[in-house]
């Protein structure tokens, strides 16, 4: 069992940056693939970003490519991704995933989550 807890959501203006973090306990951390999805408003969660275990492969939505940078410290337990050009439309509830890689890029498949992060962000 991993626990995740997020923190690191707000509000922010368009253009602006947040960084998130999430705080794991639990099973051995460094040996999962963790990562992040979102869910807005009336809509599915979706995969944002993803970073496997030991830092050797990530993978981003077309939607975060460019803006979004995931990473991990293992060290200390914890997943960051720091969000940049933020927009309206990146506004939603984040939530730290974790489980073996490629799984944690399908959101039926990753079978830990944290309990959310509001991220919002005005126009």
């Amino acid at each position: 069992q991993v626990h995740l807890v997020e923190s690191g959501g707000g509000l922010v203006q368009a253009g602006g940056s947040l960084r998130l973090s999430c705080a794991a306990s639990g099973r051995t951390f460094s040996s999962y693939a963790v990562g992040w999805f979102r869910q807005a408003p009336g809509k599915e969660r979706e995969f944002v970003s993803a970073i496997s275990w030991g830092s050797r492969n990530t993978t981003y939505a077309n939607s975060a490519k460019g803006r979004f940078t995931i990473s991990r410290d293992d060290a200390k337990d914890t997943l960051f991704l720091q969000m940049n050009s933020l927009q309206p439309e990146d506004t939603a509830i984040y939530y730290c995933a974790a489980d073996l890689w490629p799984n944690i890029a399908t959101r039926a498949r990753v079978r830990y989550w944290g309990q959310g992060t509001q991220v919002t962000v005005s126009s």
